[in-house]
């Protein structure tokens, strides 16, 4: 999305951001927003909107963008599992246990 430079204007004692009308309804807001505070910035959802699910490729592009660390793995390799007979992804029983 294009990032657009928007104007704080006084509102009496408060201040406003005029928002294009064709955003307000691209994303389906009336006359009011529910307002969220974040770490990164201010977020202004519809009132009893629903969240949208991201698509398939929103998905992909997220997760291919996230590097991930797979670390903290590691410390598996010495619990013993790697010793253990496996048949179709169960342990087989040892042999005189059952």
């Amino acid at each position: 999305m294009k990032a657009v430079e928007l104007k704080i204007t006084r509102i009496g004692n408060s201040r406003g951001v005029r928002r294009p009308a064709d955003t307000l309804c691209r994303y389906g807001i009336g006359g009011e927003v529910i307002m969220e505070e974040k770490s990164d910035g201010i977020l202004l959802r519809p009132v009893n909107a629903q969240p949208r699910k991201p698509s398939w490729e929103e998905t992909a592009l997220g997760m291919a963008a996230h590097v991930e660390n797979w670390s903290d793995w590691e410390t598996t390799i010495g619990d013993g599992l790697d010793d253990l007979l496996w048949e179709n992804g169960i342990v087989a029983e040892e042999p005189g246990s059952g």
